[in-house]
């Protein structure tokens, strides 16, 4: 008796280490069976300027604030100068793409929109900007960014956010966003919403950098 359960044990352990290889052995294919499903984004046409830039890295800096200003040109230019004295890469196949929105939209504005609204644009700076600080002056500009291939996304949902505040209750909101538009530092365009341009980018493989 005690041999005939001895056997019945060694059966039902048998009979369980089988399933247990079965089962590891399922795994793979349904984990092979998933990643075959692969995504594919869906490219839109207004989008189609970005695939024109030239390069051959690509790379969207996504400005967020007035402070990460400044980091995103030392970023640009980096970017830039690294390809060229680390990896022998011209500039011009280098593809760098700089995105003002939310609290840095107003960047993305010439002296002209800074100086007639500065006091909207920033309203605890005393006195009130008259110019766009790093469009002007000898720091490194955005339009001598521009002149080496880099190109300007400006958010238009914050931008017409901004034209709402300085048309005031009442205003012409249509009439200062049309203004700004013809307004825009070098290399730069305006799309509806900076931070869905940014995904549209990276779908473009275009890689993100984050700039706060």
């Amino acid at each position: 008796m005690a041999k005939q359960n001895l056997k019945q044990r060694r059966a039902i352990i048998a009979g369980l280490g089988a399933m247990a290889a079965g089962t590891l052995a399922a795994r793979p294919s349904e984990a092979q069976g998933a990643s075959s499903e692969s995504f594919t984004p869906t490219l839109h046409a207004q989008d189609e300027w970005m695939s024109g830039m030239k390069g051959q890295h690509r790379i969207v800096l996504d400005v967020t604030s007035p402070t990460g200003v400044p980091d995103a040109i030392r970023f640009a230019n980096n970017l830039l100068a690294g390809h060229k004295n680390g990896w022998g890469v011209e500039e011009s196949d280098v593809a760098v793409l700089v995105c003002f929105r939310h609290g840095a939209t107003p960047f993305g504005y010439t002296d002209a929109i800074w100086s007639k609204y500065g006091k909207t644009i920033d309203p605890k700076a005393t006195p009130p900007p008259a110019a766009n600080p790093y469009n002007s002056g000898e720091q490194t500009q955005l339009a001598a960014l521009a002149k080496r291939g880099v190109q300007f996304m400006v958010c238009g949902t914050a931008s017409r956010g901004l034209a709402g505040r300085i048309a005031g209750s009442g205003g012409d909101v249509e009439a200062v966003l049309k203004e700004m538009g013809a307004n825009l530092i070098p290399s730069a365009r305006i799309v509806p919403a900076g931070v869905v341009a940014v995904v549209h980018a990276q779908e473009r493989r275009f890689s993100l950098i984050s700039v706060v």
